[in-house]
């Protein structure tokens, strides 16, 4: 089950466009928190975009976005001199 995770929290992450925290993600995958961040840390593609607000037990939670590669340049159509 462990290696599904990077499949499975790269869909989700894809389509939030403002990310998600651990927790959110655990709760959508009915999974361990630590679980979750133990995978987005080592997922090369995956980064903390910014910090928010907890709440009482921890005072900010990462919120965890996902790096979309932009496409290939296009080639050019005239040689340039």
């Amino acid at each position: 089950m462990k290696t599904q995770w990077p499949e499975k929290l790269r869909a989700m992450l894809r389509n939030e466009e403002d990310g998600s925290t651990v927790a959110e993600l655990a709760l959508r995958l009915d999974a361990r928190k630590v679980s979750i961040a133990s995978a987005l840390t080592r997922m090369p593609d995956t980064y903390v975009d910014r910090w928010t607000e907890a709440g009482q037990s921890r005072p900010y939670e990462a919120v965890w976005c996902i790096v979309t590669p932009p496409e290939n340049c296009p080639k050019p159509t005239r040689r340039i001199k």
